[in-house]
């Protein structure tokens, strides 16, 4: 049970700068917002931000919570994510996701592990299913899964790469035409997650599904920034009217998930077509010109803010806000995400003047306070 909380002084980027503002939080929602507010209820809580930014939550869409990797053997199998990670990070909303191992990684234990963290005080989501094709579910198709599983938003797959199962047009046809009834029975919208590897050739699957009539809203690519050609196909994609996903862990052609980020902009990609994540805790295999593995490590979702203070040099903090908040719950349909405005959740963070998170708020508990985690999960110290 938390306390209602008057924040006063804050200077709010929503993620639009608005300026000093006072903020009244109850219920796990933000109730006002205006220049001055006067509130007295009995329990409250009363915080001076003193002038720190006050943002929404970042939300990351591609988190292997239960861990990903497996590539180099049992040993190489990377660990789960714990809830105090989410708190550093400042991530109060996330997608779980599978990766390679279709095999160990059940994704029943990817659901179990998202309600989990949800029980901890994360707000979750998942992608069922992983690299390969048929696709594996919980359920008997992909169409039961949105139906029945409240946290499933859509269904991942792996193209592009040599550990993906290589299906054809036809087949990932028929996947984006499931996800998208299941979405119109639901309300959920549907997605296909796709994860790209190397080879620019997945646009050409994208590029006939559409032109056989099928909307590029179901059609969500990620890792876009990993190979120059790929790049380049994403950026005629997210031109063409799709969304991006530009992934801030793992490498970049361009150096930087920040570079990478400004190259779509130079080239005239719109900036609410751009999201970004951190693909957290899934392996980072290197692999020679034979496709011999040659090195592993994993993933850090802290990455996300790593990149979001380079772009916030690189342009303003609004800007590097975006494709962390509001871009992605619009993109994924995530009502009460991503804003500061009255009525949303009450998911939101405070940055001082050089963007260093300080203090992380899960539906108006507080989870960190000036840069200490005081709330973790249920295994941990």
């Amino acid at each position: 049970m938390t306390h209602p909380i008057l924040i006063k002084n804050a200077n709010v980027f929503a993620p639009e700068k608005l300026g000093r503002r006072d903020l009244f939080v109850a219920g796990g929602k933000i109730l006002a917002m205006a220049e001055t507010l006067d509130i007295n209820v009995p329990d409250l809580e009363v915080l001076d931000a003193n002038g720190a930014y006050l943002t929404p939550g970042l939300i990351d869409q591609h988190i292997h919570v239960t861990g990903g990797g497996g590539e180099g053997g049992w040993k190489s199998r990377c660990p789960e994510l714990v809830f105090s990670e989410l708190v550093k990070a400042g991530v109060t909303s996330f997608m779980g996701v599978s990766g390679t191992d279709s095999m160990s990684r059940s994704i029943a234990n990817l659901l179990a592990k998202v309600r989990g963290l949800k029980e901890e005080g994360a707000s979750g989501w998942m992608w069922t299913s992983n690299y390969s094709y048929p696709v594996t579910t919980i359920t008997d198709s992909v169409k039961t899964e949105l139906f029945a599983i409240p946290e499933v938003l859509g269904v991942k797959l792996a193209l592009g790469d040599h550990r993906c199962s290589f299906p054809s047009m036809e087949e990932v046809r028929s996947i984006v035409a499931d996800v998208r009834v299941a979405g119109m029975l639901t309300g959920k919208v549907g997605f296909l997650h796709v994860h790209l590897g190397n080879f620019p050739s997945s646009f050409d699957i994208f590029d006939q599904i559409v032109e056989s009539g099928l909307p590029i809203k179901h059609i969500r690519p990620t890792h876009v920034a990993r190979h120059p050609e790929v790049f380049k196909r994403a950026v005629e994609f997210a031109k063409k009217g799709g969304m991006i996903d530009i992934t801030t862990g793992g490498g970049s052609c361009f150096g930087t998930a920040a570079d990478a980020f400004k190259r779509a902009m130079e080239s005239d990609v719109a900036l609410d077509h751009i999201t970004m994540s951190s693909d957290g805790h899934g392996s980072m295999p290197r692999f020679n010109e034979e496709g011999e593995m040659v090195g592993l490590g994993v993933g850090s979702i802290m990455c996300n803010l790593e990149t979001l203070h380079d772009v916030a040099k690189m342009y303003d903090f609004e800007t590097a806000l975006r494709p962390f908040t509001k871009n992605i719950a619009r993109a994924l349909n995530l009502q009460g995400k991503g804003e500061i405005k009255v009525g949303a959740d009450a998911d939101f963070l405070f940055f001082n003047a050089d963007y260093t998170l300080t203090d992380v708020f899960m539906g108006g508990r507080q989870c960190m306070r000036q840069g200490e985690v005081i709330v973790k999960g249920a295994f941990e110290d």
